[in-house]
């Protein structure tokens, strides 16, 4: 009975903080999630109040979160949309690679951790948080924009490569055969290219199945056929936002817009819980040390996601402005991040890996927010100062040279100029 107290009082205390943190960061037309980590950091070990009993509660919740906004953001596209976006946009994510897993292996390499680590710290820099951008793109009111489908593209293409990139790790951290990693490998690809295409071939008989008139029972079978798919996924080594995010493929029509009333809030209460949860497990004392090169690498990498989506946006004729806020809006790293992470702390491989990650994340994930709202506003303001400078030194070159080519013609100007000082100018 006492157990049941404290974890009510401590879950409680989380939701009451996160309702009115919320509310603070409403008032100031700020994304809350920067707040939400800083409370995380706070509940958890090294924090001001680290949490007892219902930090393994906060964990499940905090999957769900992120199963949560991955349907939400399934939701919004139809299949046709997801197989013309892949089609159009994989050379996005060719580029998205290159200049942001590169990094990652890099620095590996320069701190002298082995190609083994390299290959680790390569997916850490890589993907994208699609939890947290989701989150933000729904704050900043951005899901109808015309840049989203090629940052949605992106975040699909990585959380594909990640049922590829995970059972690749999983097999050169635990030192398999080169067989048994094929066969896991195999596997991944198997489900995850099934479940794409019962989602593009049976969309509408799914959503035929799952519809219903009363919400109750429309709430609970989509919520279930989520959980379900998502869990099934994550059994066979792919991801459950992958699951997730293709359930939300599949349902379509009505039934989409029915879904996403229903879960919204939902959505929102469970993905608070994901972001306190990841602050839960960052012990504020393993940052110091290794917080220059993650500021280091946090910087290159937040660049070149800037670079990744304004290069994307613009192979798909999106404006200049929206370039910028696809850019901007890629740069925080998140859960498949720390997933990457935390196998490499399991399998021992490098005692520095954890923190450096760690530390990593937390910055992008505070950054990340802030570069989705301002890169757009700050990078047009750049341009226009140059672009006047560019204009304006011409004008003042072309002034100074020809100033002495106008001064004899002074007196005759002034004579022609005489006859109209009398005051009648401008009169019919």
């Amino acid at each position: 009975m006492h157990s049941s107290a404290v974890f009510l009082i401590e879950f409680g205390a989380i939701i009451l903080a996160l309702g009115l943190l919320g509310r603070f960061a409403g008032r100031f037309q700020f994304s809350p999630i920067p707040l939400y980590l800083l409370a995380g950091l706070a509940f958890g070990e090294g924090g001001l109040l680290p949490l007892g009993t219902s930090e393994e509660f906060v964990a499940i919740g905090a999957e769900i979160g992120v199963i949560l906004l991955l349907l939400m953001l399934g939701l919004e596209y139809t299949a046709s949309d997801l197989v013309t976006n892949l089609k159009t946009q994989y050379p996005a994510g060719l580029v998205d690679f290159a200049l942001n897993a590169l990094p990652g292996a890099g620095m590996a390499l320069l701190l002298g951790w082995g190609p083994v680590a390299a290959v680790v710290l390569a997916g850490v820099t890589w993907i994208s948080s699609s939890g947290v951008i989701a989150k933000v793109m729904g704050d900043l009111g951005r899901l109808g924009n015309r840049e989203t489908p090629a940052i949605l593209s992106i975040l699909v293409l990585e959380d594909l490569a990640m049922a590829v990139y995970l059972p690749i790790v999983t097999a050169l951290l635990a030192g398999v055969s080169l067989a048994a990693g094929s066969l896991t490998l195999a596997i991944a690809l198997g489900v995850a290219g099934t479940v794409l295409f019962v989602a593009v071939r049976y969309g509408r008989l799914i959503s035929r199945f799952v519809s219903s008139d009363d919400p109750e029972k429309l709430l609970l079978v989509v919520l279930g056929l989520t959980l379900l798919v998502a869990g099934i996924a994550q059994q066979l080594q792919v991801s459950a936002a992958v699951g997730a995010f293709l359930v939300g493929i599949a349902l379509s029509a009505e039934v989409a817009e029915g879904a996403h009333h229903l879960l919204s809030p939902l959505r929102d209460l469970f993905a608070a819980v994901f972001f306190v949860f990841f602050g839960l497990h960052t012990d504020p004392a393993s940052i110091p040390p290794v917080i220059l090169p993650a500021l280091a690498l946090a910087v290159v990498t937040a660049a070149t996601k800037i670079a990744t989506g304004y290069w994307a946006a613009r192979r798909a004729g999106i404006s200049v402005k929206g370039r910028w806020r696809a850019g901007g809006t890629l740069v925080a790293r998140g859960e498949f991040s720390i997933v990457i992470a935390g196998l490499a702390v399991t399998a021992g491989i490098e005692p520095a890996l954890g923190p450096l990650a760690t530390a990593y994340v937390l910055v992008l994930v505070v950054l990340g927010p802030l570069t989705a709202r301002y890169t757009e506003p700050i990078a047009t303001r750049v341009t226009a100062r140059l672009t006047g400078r560019r204009r304006g030194a011409p004008a003042v070159t072309a002034a100074r040279v020809e100033a002495p080519a106008e001064a004899p013609v002074e007196a005759p100007a002034e004579e022609t100029l005489e006859p109209v000082d009398d005051g009648t100018a401008g009169r019919p």
